[in-house]
């Protein structure tokens, strides 16, 4: 499952499929060759998103690596 605190490393490693969500919302220098420490949080707010569209990130990412019944 993916949250706020997970490592950028762990997801680009773990959720591949989130490079490209998050460079559509801006995040881009996930893929970029310049190394990322910290969070998905902490590389959100970086970008000036608020807590409220770092929650909907983390839920639609979550949704998008949730099979479709």
């Amino acid at each position: 499952m993916i949250t706020k605190d997970i490592t950028i490393e762990d997801l680009v490693n773990d959720y591949p499929f989130s490079v490209k969500y998050l460079s559509k919302q801006g995040i881009r220098c996930i893929a970029c060759g310049e190394p990322i420490w910290g969070t998905l949080e902490e590389a959100a707010q970086e970008k000036g998103f608020d807590d409220e569209k770092i929650n909907f990130f983390v839920d639609e990412l979550n949704n998008m690596n949730t099979p479709n019944s």
